[in-house]
């Protein structure tokens, strides 16, 4: 079934609508804003990694305020166990049974802070979550919901008592970007209506969460032509013998890189990718899904001045496939 263009005004016009509503939380971030809800409408997950004090924490609370869903926050330490994740069970003298006790993984949105400060054994609890929707205690599978969004964050200059998130799991991120600081004008509104302590709590629902599910399933049906799916495969292959790079674009992040394409072209009012989609995605899909060699890393080149030079050796189509 493919999309109608009914569907994609619809689409785009819901879409502008939560993203006004989060821009009144999160002020000047509107492009931030717009790969989040893209991330969450390609039902992925969303990597941060920024300063303290940018409002990431805003951000998860204002697209669960958004979607009239539920808000749980995380704060990962050393000492955390997975069970403070995923919840336990507890027995019950008087019923003498073992009842689940969910944990705070159990909401619509779900912000990860700091991830890399908690232990692997405690950073690959959320690999099931992530990817299957659910966990599973004591050989019990329990569902977590839908819609399910993880937001993790990292500190980018706080390295100490740290664990470095290894590939395969930075890989089930769908998007990595980060807010940064806000402009002159938004910082300026921020300080004035400093009396107003929690901005994202003010915010009413535009959508239920219901809805969100219907806008993922639309998504879904985006047309992608062949000649877009072989710009991809070309981006790809590029990453995979660039000088530069340790490691490419795997087939799991070209599967992204489409999931994302169809809500971003959505988004925009059209029932088809173009080119430009792949390379307004390009920076947040693929950023923490290329490693670079060692020498690279000596010669202070960045993974973004990598992407762009992809970008710009690899051809985009100018027509459709035959």
């Amino acid at each position: 079934m493919s999309v109608t263009q009914e569907q994609s005004t619809w689409f785009s016009d819901v879409f502008g609508q939560m993203v006004a509503n989060v821009d009144k939380a999160v002020l000047g971030k509107e492009h931030v804003i717009r790969l989040a809800l893209t991330c969450m409408l390609s039902e992925g997950h969303l990597l941060l990694e920024d300063f303290p004090g940018t409002g990431k924490t805003q951000l998860a609370r204002a697209l669960a305020g958004t979607v009239q869903g539920s808000h749980n926050r995380i704060q990962f330490t050393p000492d955390l166990l997975p069970s403070d994740v995923t919840g336990v069970t507890i027995f019950d003298p008087e019923k003498k049974t073992f009842d689940f006790h969910p944990g705070p993984i159990f909401a619509t949105i779900v912000l990860a802070d700091e991830i890399n400060r908690a232990s692997p054994k405690t950073q690959s609890a959320l690999l099931e979550v992530m990817e299957e929707g659910r966990v599973t205690v004591d050989g019990v599978a329990h569902e977590v919901g839908d819609p399910f969004m993880v937001i993790a964050t990292q500190n980018p200059i706080e390295q100490a008592g740290t664990y470095r998130l290894p590939e395969a799991q930075l890989d089930r991120f769908l998007m990595k970007t980060s807010l940064g600081y806000p402009d002159h004008d938004a910082t300026v509104k921020v300080l004035a209506e400093a009396a107003t302590r929690d901005r994202a709590n003010t915010l009413e629902p535009v959508v239920m969460a219901s809805v969100v599910s219907d806008m993922a399933a639309l998504a879904d049906e985006v047309h992608v032509d062949a000649a877009i799916l072989s710009y991809i495969s070309r981006i790809a292959d590029e990453s995979r013998r660039h000088v530069s790079i340790k490691l490419g674009l795997s087939v799991r992040g070209c599967l992204a890189f489409v999931r994302c394409a169809k809500t971003w072209a959505l988004s925009q009012g059209r029932t088809h990718v173009i080119p430009d989609d792949i390379k307004d995605l390009a920076q947040p899909v693929l950023n923490h899904r290329l490693l670079l060699t060692a020498e690279a890393q000596f010669a202070d080149i960045t993974v973004e001045q990598v992407i762009d030079q992809i970008l710009a050796d690899v051809t985009p189509p100018t027509e459709r496939a035959a």
